[in-house]
């Protein structure tokens, strides 16, 4: 359920939490209603201090055993850490079993257990006993509930229940759910929205940040989360998507400095050190990208979702240290992990590519080709990875073919133009390179802003690559 940022900031809350740390300074056990010690434990989470937040809520269940609310906190305590059995004892001792927060905790339990449709039946037969004056919170607590599961379709039809109004926390349920089933722009209307109304939230600055990031839009994401960091400098979640923006838009030295400054924030996040990682593996820094890899791996050797990047940030470390058998035993150790192998193949006949060993490069590309079925994407990737090793008349070459084949079977492809645009640059084929970036900026603009955004004056729009070009690129073709 979401933590009441304005409750928090209010006098009220803070003469609540002033007389509660009051208490324990002076050695006195604090004697408070069950509902305002959650309160604390609540804020206490919300401003990342978890150990604080679960001593308030041992104190309201040593005061009122079977009251619901703490009763619900362990419980949920119990299903992050996936002790079930532990959260199913906390719901038995609560005493009143009518409250809705009971049946909530009821239909919680299912949805983390997995029974999805068992927790939506549930609800369903709980809402015929909700009275019609509650029925609207109702359905946002139950549409709240699949939020923070991340069921957004299930949460998006609770939310068609709803008769709807102007409240800001119905607008946020609901631009959290379009979030969610990746309705980004209609998000970020909302957020805007809320935003009017409560300028200084930096839940909003952030929410509307990561919209703009799922919908590609960095640079309005930067300035977003800038907004955000104005507010609450030290907060991670702006930092973190200040610095993914930045690495979207290829600024990898700034990004690298705002990876950084969330590491001192988070220290132990794998995934922060991974991207500082990456960073400087864009920036050519390989051996300085080594230590912050080294220690990700140090921080999630079990975690299978971020260790094949890590082996592959190492590998390709490794490789432009001309250190090749070491590179491709980091490729090795990603044979048992789930990931894509295909893709892993390309990577390794890159770094055979990069270290001359052309006919093993050749063999794990065929190898990439078949595992991918011949997919455009694998295919595209060989031949990109061609270009990075400066076989530019041969990727050319290459892009030819493939998009006279992509063309025809697969008119929706939208990647490579940009490359091919660059390969033209780079061949000084000045007609050509015109209309391969007309179609780029066309067919994917992120993509050209990647790929070519060098050629252009910084923070310009793809959009106006082209006039910029007509008047500004001069190539002379090469032979």
């Amino acid at each position: 359920m979401p933590y009441n940022e304005d409750y928090f900031n209010s006098d009220e809350f803070h003469e609540l939490l002033d007389s509660y740390e009051t208490s324990l300074n002076t050695g006195q056990k604090p004697f408070m209603d069950a509902s305002d010690l959650v309160d604390i434990a609540d804020y206490y989470n919300f401003s990342g201090d978890y150990d604080k937040a679960v001593e308030a809520v041992d104190h309201a269940l040593d005061l009122y055993p079977h009251s619901t609310l703490p009763n619900v906190f362990k419980a949920r305590q119990a299903l992050m850490e996936g002790d079930f059995e532990k959260a199913h004892q906390y719901a038995d001792s609560i005493e009143d079993q009518d409250e809705p927060d009971y049946h909530y905790l009821v239909a919680e339990i299912k949805i983390a257990e997995g029974f999805i449709e068992e927790a939506d039946r549930y609800l369903r037969d709980y809402a015929m006993t909700v009275e019609p004056e509650e029925y609207e919170d109702f359905i946002k607590d139950c549409a709240n509930l699949y939020i923070d599961y991340n069921i957004s379709d299930k949460a998006y039809e609770w939310m068609m229940r709803s008769k709807g109004d102007n409240s800001s926390d119905f607008k946020e349920l609901m631009a959290r759910t379009l979030f969610g089933i990746g309705k980004y722009k209609d998000s970020e209307k909302l957020f805007n929205e809320l935003i009017d109304r409560n300028p200084y939230s930096t839940n909003y600055w952030n929410a509307l940040a990561s919209a703009q990031l799922m919908n590609d839009d960095y640079s309005n994401a930067i300035t977003s989360s800038e907004y955000a960091i104005a507010i609450a400098p030290n907060e991670p979640e702006g930092i973190a998507n200040k610095a993914n923006g930045l690495f979207r838009m290829g600024n990898y030295e700034e990004a690298l400095e705002y990876f950084r400054r969330l590491g001192k924030l988070v220290p132990d996040d794998n995934f922060v050190l991974l991207n500082i990682g990456v960073c400087l593996v864009n920036l050519g820094r390989h051996q300085e990208a080594i230590e912050p890899l080294e220690r990700a791996l140090e921080k999630s050797p079990d975690d299978i979702d971020v260790l094949p990047q890590i082996y592959q940030e190492l590998a390709f470390c490794y490789s432009a240290l001309k250190q090749p058998s070491k590179a491709l035993e980091m490729l090795d150790l990603t044979e048992e992990l789930p990931c894509d192998h295909s893709d892993m193949l390309v990577i390794r006949g890159h770094i055979q590519l990069e270290n001359n060993m052309i006919k093993e490069a050749e063999e794990s590309f065929q190898r990439a080709i078949k595992a991918a079925d011949s997919a455009p994407s694998i295919l595209l990737r060989i031949i990109v990875s061609l270009y990075d090793n400066r076989y530019v008349h041969a990727c050319y070459q290459m892009f030819k073919k493939f998009f006279k084949v992509v063309n025809e079977y697969e008119p929706d492809f939208d990647k490579g133009y940009a490359y091919l645009a660059l390969c033209c640059y780079d061949l000084g084929k000045q007609e050509e390179f015109q209309i391969t970036l007309h179609r780029a900026v066309e067919k994917n603009p992120q993509e050209t802003r990647m790929v070519l955004g060098f050629l252009f004056p910084e923070g310009m729009d793809p959009s106006d690559y082209i006039k910029w070009a007509n008047q500004n690129i001069r190539i002379e073709e090469k032979n």
